[in-house]
């Protein structure tokens, strides 16, 4: 089985104070649900099982540290529009039911974080689609008419006013929406972790090595040092839950990788130009995403990678080339900044599709999952691990009606090697495509 191993370079966990002391699996334990992953979607759904079953014990595993893995590991943005392909979507119905799941998924995280005061950076800050050049252009006109369509605010912002906020002049238009928060992924999802209910067992840097039917229509899952009974699984496990056998041939392990400065001095203050707190991804899918952090840090994010061994598939000298590749991004667009080090270069695996499906519902008798966010991990891990609570005790609602209606299964993928050498080529060709919007 192929574990998590991410890097322990990812500068949004190392701005965080050293975590509560860790509580591993050991022994034999028994448990009424049992979520594994411990991210945005896991956290969502050990959250309200224990709140539609207050008497169950609920035990959430994680391989790693909340927080280590790809949810604390994002660029930040809790995005409340259909994201990128979505958006073209020819039904507006389902349009429509994206955006409200989005947006419930934003109320609950803003509620929860007023309620256990949760220090994330936390801002309801909008968010740019920036273009550079012609092609960026070129995209940015095609998401003006989705958005006309779409029937959400939104202004167009020309290069003067873009300059005043963001601090450069390498953007020569970009679309406002007023819709997306900024947050510190880390932060916020340690202080979910930190703050479940009484009735969920959280069990850490416990990876699960092997799941088995007990012959009694449970399950039992084992780890280094212990095993789970229990009757249901909830897989929050995104692009691993192939790892355990299920969606086998349908998910696609993409990395994307991001680096950040330190927090900027008093004299570098002076000569950036911007204001602080914003987030600009690009119009071209392939381009760079940029923040300017409330701490006065920079952030670059491009470049993305086919992972088929996840964090494995990964050497030093690929990070100090995507590094490289950062400093120069950082400099077109803030040359007078461009002595400010990198402090961190971290990246994180996620799940895509061929036909961009997110897969929500159940695989089996007793199986649950959220699985293949295509990239859009905070709003929707949310709440798809809360529905799929409501899925796996029998609730019902309109929101879990809307989220059946727009999820279904990843298409199959073609074999080795030619999977490899088809995403491999079609990463290249877009980066070079993109190559003016980097």
């Amino acid at each position: 089985m192929n574990l998590p191993n991410d890097d322990k370079t990812c500068g949004w966990y190392a701005a965080l104070p050293a975590p509560k002391p860790v509580r591993t699996l050991s022994g034999q334990q028994t448990a009424d649900y049992v979520i594994i992953g411990a991210g945005f979607a896991g956290l969502a759904a050990a959250r309200r099982l224990a709140t539609l079953e207050p008497e169950a014990r609920v035990i959430l595993v994680d391989a790693q540290r909340v927080a280590e893995g790809a949810s604390g590991r994002n660029s930040g943005f809790v995005i409340d529009l259909p994201h990128k392909f979505a958006l073209e979507h020819p039904n507006p119905a389902h349009k429509q039911r994206l955006l409200g799941l989005n947006r419930a998924a934003i109320a609950q995280l803003e509620s929860l974080i007023a309620e256990h005061d949760i220090e994330c950076q936390w801002s309801h800050a909008g968010k740019y689609q920036g273009a550079v050049g012609e092609r960026g252009l070129a995209y940015l006109a095609h998401f003006e008419k989705l958005l006309s369509g779409l029937g959400e605010p939104f202004r167009m912002v020309e290069r003067d006013e873009l300059q005043r906020v963001l601090g450069t002049t390498h953007y020569s238009r970009a679309i406002f929406t007023p819709g997306c928060y900024l947050m510190q992924p880390a932060a916020l999802v340690r202080g979910l972790g930190d703050s479940l209910p009484e009735n969920v067992e959280l069990l850490e840097n416990s990876p699960i090595t092997r799941l088995e039917r007990d012959g009694k229509g449970g399950f039992v899952l084992h780890g280094n040092a212990g095993t789970i009974r229990t009757p249901r699984l909830l897989l929050g496990t995104s692009i691993f839950t192939q790892e355990f056998g299920y969606l086998k041939n349908r998910l696609l392990p993409v990395m994307t990788f991001a680096s950040w400065t330190r927090p900027l001095n008093d004299d570098e203050c002076k000569r950036y130009t911007g204001t602080f707190n914003w987030g600009l991804t690009p119009a071209d899918h392939a381009g760079t995403t940029v923040r300017m952090t409330q701490d006065k840090r920079l952030i670059i994010r491009n470049t993305y990678k086919h992972v088929p061994k996840y964090g494995r598939s990964i050497d030093d000298k690929a990070r100090s080339d995507i590094r490289s590749d950062h400093r120069k991004a950082l400099v077109r667009r803030f040359p007078d900044l461009a002595e400010v080090p990198f402090t961190h270069t971290w990246g994180g695996v996620y799940a895509i599709s061929r036909n961009f499906t997110n897969f929500f519902g159940q695989l089996e008798q007793g199986v649950f999952a959220s699985a293949c966010d295509n990239g859009v991990g905070a709003a929707w891990g949310t709440i798809s691990g809360t529905l799929l609570a409501d899925l796996a005790v029998g609730a019902d609602s309109s929101l879990l009606h809307d989220i059946q209606a727009v999820t279904g299964m990843p298409s199959l993928n073609p074999p080795e090697p030619f999977l490899g050498f088809g995403v491999r080529s079609r990463i290249k060709l877009a980066a070079w495509n993109s190559r003016s919007e980097l």
